[in-house]
């Protein structure tokens, strides 16, 4: 029997003040934990073979971007049942970062990486999850994008547990770069929309240049998300800042436009608000930049304009005595 070696006082001391959780808020950890199931079980239908499933008749990687916004409901829900019930914690703010981890950054990468490895050359030459070990340059790039998004999600989410102020509202109101759910919506809506036209419209039988088309363009909006991530561009939170409170009535005439709209075409209406919302944080910072560029020269000119109104009386000249 090999002895132990013996615990030194400081160790005895980190033992027994270490924190220990007694209890854990029931209904805000379930529906976190719910949101940690979707998007696990968003991956295991995104690894399915495409095609139609035995759910509604849905292909594949529709059931697996359903799956990313049902558990964006649940990463809405746990948040709102935390402030309700009082009872927001560290523990609860770890939690939600890991299942935010799996649903929000590593489902909608490998949903990138499945529908580009099937439709790239088309599905007759389909041979396999492009990866590191592929045989041509674009499956290695392919597999360094999602890899590239996982990072940048993590990181993300990491600098928001250690940034957050509180759980305010006041400190809710804006991102700082474009939040990892939103990330998520956006490549989950691009992978609905294509699976839409693909099965719909298409009846498996794209226009030619389609299939080349969407193998490149979902990957660019892939870099282009994960680099709003990490930015520090500001990114409004829709819920706190425009859902909550009183609205004039024009802007309630307003929200009637988009949800009009996606009654008739809910794919193409889904994919435009989130890439809307992903692009509205450098096009936000662009239109401020140059109003407060505008209004610096403005007020430069109103300046210039005023000393050269300037006069001096010829009477309180001082004089000069020899």
């Amino acid at each position: 029997m090999i002895a132990q070696p013996p615990i030194s006082p400081d160790e005895s001391h980190s033992i027994r003040h270490r924190r220990r959780i007694a209890t854990v808020s029931v209904i805000p950890t379930l529906l976190t934990l719910g949101n940690l199931i979707c998007g696990f079980a968003a991956i295991h239908y995104a690894s399915k073979p495409i095609g139609p499933s035995n759910v509604m008749g849905w292909s594949t990687l529709t059931i697996a971007g359903a799956l990313v916004f049902l558990g964006m409901l649940f990463d809405g829900l746990d948040g709102f049942a935390a402030r309700l019930t009082r009872s927001a914690s560290e523990f609860g703010a770890q939690l939600d970062s890991m299942a935010d981890m799996v649903t929000f950054g590593v489902a909608p990468a490998f949903m990138v990486l499945r529908l580009v490895s099937y439709y790239y050359g088309g599905p007759e030459h389909y041979t396999g999850i492009l990866g590191p070990d592929a045989d041509n340059a674009y499956g290695k790039i392919m597999w360094g994008v999602a890899a590239f998004y996982i990072c940048c999600t993590a990181l993300r989410l990491a600098r928001f547990n250690v940034e957050i102020a509180s759980t305010d509202e006041a400190d809710h109101r804006f991102f700082r770069g474009l939040p990892s759910p939103g990330a998520a919506g956006a490549i989950a809506s691009l992978t609905l929309l294509h699976q839409h036209l693909m099965v719909i419209q298409f009846h498996e039988i794209p226009p030619d240049g389609f299939e080349k088309t969407s193998a490149l363009l979902l990957p660019l909006a892939t870099m282009m998300v994960s680099a709003a991530m990490i930015s520090r561009l500001p990114y409004a939170h829709i819920v706190n800042r425009y859902m909550r409170g009183r609205q004039s009535f024009a802007f309630v005439a307003w929200m009637m436009l988009p949800i009009a709209f996606a009654i008739w075409w809910f794919q193409v209406a889904l994919a435009v608000c989130f890439c809307a919302y992903a692009v509205s944080g450098p096009i936000g910072r662009l239109f401020r930049g140059s109003k407060n560029h505008s209004l610096l020269s403005q007020q430069s000119g109103e300046i210039a304009t005023k000393s050269t109104k300037i006069k001096i009386d010829p009477s309180r000249r001082p004089t000069i005595r020899s």
